[in-house]
């Protein structure tokens, strides 16, 4: 019998080290000969902590919410009683949310520990690698990602086997292998979790990747924010060192191939390749010019290639299982699976693996369960701050990179931020692109005044101080900054503007000339009113704070909307839903 504990960052967020902890504790108190393992995230972060008991014939019993004073119920019911623990057991519509993917990426996360490398080599890890080296040229490498019609996970989408022959045939023997881990979409948190719960499938996939283009050295570009993740990794890499699959000579196949992990400072802009490769030579993280390509001319102005974790993490089960096997998964245009991010107004929010071409709606539907509260749902942000907003009115597109493009957003990373009723789309354009000003590196002029100005619009209409032309104003500033900007940051930065302008029009228009927010979410353009279904409890005026509220006991109160703050605490205390927010 082994108890596994879910240690990635959600789970450790949510308590779960504790509750480790406490099952050590307790199951050395009883004597009994029983692992304590750790593992990554499964996905469900919604759930976590996440407490797994396998018997010893392999059956898995899996505990959720399992918090350090829940730990002794399990311990005598199941681990000495031999019966799972009624009341802690995930339930069925839960166990749906991993049941409806397809899981290639995350084929590991949640199952293995990350920090033991014979659980991955169990798995079948580094079989590709071996594959690869001692029985594929990298020509053959390549032709076989280039079946398996995988395309960057990153961002643009950009076909992989096509960067990895541009940097094999480029002239030169030096050559590098570059894992952008910079992740850094709010809400996004998909490769953070696979160097958490699997890094080896990086190790793996980058040691492939590098055998094809011909590189001997591999970089992994991670935010510093990712502690646990670089820990894991170092430990993965170590483990692999010693077991020959990196280093000198692997697999004695005569291939030499070693990565070294470069923390950065996590700068949005160094999701940009150049930005990157700068921040790797020590430079500040700022674009370059292209031509020439890092394919051409990358770090330290040799033939480079910039895959994300995501790419990477394809590459073992590809040349295991074959391109063709890859590309059944998905569309003809966007093949295989992608892993997105659910995050927002959603139910089950956590990490999900589904086939390219599955309809929006079915994964915020029938994987997340939609909308908290059975709120209406109003619309999804796609591709972070360099992404769009998708209506609820397309909830039937199919997720791939051709048609979420059609709709204005990006497949991008894989953010998914899904909002309700209760979201103001002017207000969501104004929080995204204060985070791409922020981030702008500051060389190209249009993105860097650009971006402010635009940002000074929407706080002002946000403020109830919009005046006519403002849209029209945004618009031409969009169209500006897209054309002129050096890199995806500036070109892409007006994309939440563009499409919230696009299916929200008149959210905008509210704002400007109604002076109203449609969500009721502005603050600014709230105004708190009593209604007869007050008692005159007299609650709401002893919490209000700049005692805007008066009125008799057991009579009806009246709030001055001179001296109202709009801070809500009113209607947050009233026990008759007899304060509405207009």
């Amino acid at each position: 019998m082994k108890v596994v504990v879910g240690q990635g960052s959600c789970g450790v967020a949510s308590g779960a080290r504790k509750t480790a902890a406490e099952f050590e504790r307790l199951i050395s108190e009883k004597g009994l000969n029983i692992e304590v393992a750790k593992t990554g995230c499964v996905g469900n972060c919604y759930l976590e902590p996440i407490v797994d008991v396998y018997d010893d014939k392999g059956a898995l019993t899996r505990y959720v919410k399992v918090q350090p004073d829940r730990v002794s119920d399990i311990v005598e019911k199941h681990l000495i009683g031999g019966e799972p623990a009624e009341g802690h057991a995930i339930m069925e519509t839960d166990k749906m949310f991993i049941d409806k993917q397809e899981r290639i990426v995350l084929r590991n996360c949640g199952l293995i520990n990350p920090e033991d490398i014979e659980e991955y080599i169990a798995a079948g890890g580094y079989e590709a690698t071996k594959k690869a080296v001692t029985s594929m040229t990298p020509e053959e490498v390549i032709e076989e990602i280039k079946v398996s019609g995988l395309r960057g996970r990153g961002g643009a989408g950009f076909p992989t086997w096509f960067k990895w022959n541009a940097a094999r045939q480029a002239p030169g023997t030096e050559k590098y292998m570059v894992c952008n881990a910079d992740e850094g979409d709010p809400g996004a948190f998909m490769d953070r979790s696979i160097l958490e719960g699997d890094p080896h499938s990086l190790i793996e996939g980058m040691i492939i990747g590098g055998y094809a283009i011909g590189a001997s050295e591999g970089l992994i570009y991670v935010r510093a924010e990712y502690p646990l993740a670089i820990h894991r990794l170092e430990i993965a890499m170590e483990q692999a060192r010693e077991k020959g699959f990196l280093g000198n000579n692997i697999f004695e196949s005569g291939y030499n191939f070693d990565i070294r992990i470069k923390a950065g400072a996590g700068a949005f802009v160094c999701g940009e390749e150049t930005a990157l490769i700068a921040s790797l030579e020590g430079e500040r993280g700022m674009p370059r010019l292209k031509p020439p390509f890092p394919a051409q001319k990358g770090f330290w102005q040799k033939p480079t290639n910039i895959n994300n974790v995501e790419t990477f993490a394809n590459i073992p089960w590809i040349i295991a299982h074959g391109g063709a096997a890859f590309g059944a998964y998905g569309t003809p245009q966007s093949k295989g699976t992608k892993v997105f991010a659910l995050a927002g107004k959603i139910k089950k929010g956590g990490l999900v693996e589904v086939p390219m071409g599955l309809p929006l709606k079915e994964v915020i539907y029938g994987i997340g369960d939609g909308i908290k509260d059975d709120k209406e749902f109003k619309a999804v942000q796609m591709g972070g701050p360099s992404g769009g907003c998708i209506p609820a009115s397309l909830a039937d597109t199919p997720v791939d990179y051709e048609n979420i493009t059609k709709t204005g957003a990006i497949v991008g990373f894989g953010g998914m931020i899904v909002m309700d009723e209760t979201t103001c789309m002017v207000d969501m354009a104004r929080y995204f692109l204060d985070f791409t000003r922020k981030e702008s590196c500051g060389k190209c002029n249009y993105c860097r005044v650009g971006t402010k100005r635009m940002l000074e619009i929407l706080e002002r209409i946000t403020l109830g101080e919009g005046k006519d032309g403002d849209i029209e104003l945004l618009e031409e500033l969009a169209s500006k900054i897209k054309d002129g900007s050096m890199c995806g940051l500036g070109q892409t930065a007006p994309n939440p503007v563009l499409t919230t302008i696009k299916y929200f029009r008149n959210e905008y228009e509210d704002h400007i000339y109604k002076k109203k927010c449609t969500a009721h979410s502005c603050k600014e353009l709230l105004t708190f009113t009593i209604t007869d279904k007050c008692t005159g409890c007299t609650l709401c005026s002893r919490k209000c704070p700049v005692n805007a509220i008066s009125g008799e006991l057991k009579k009806l109160h009246e709030i001055d909307q001179r001296l109202c703050i709009k801070c809500g605490k009113c209607e947050e205390v009233c026990r008759f839903d007899a304060i509405i927010r207009d």
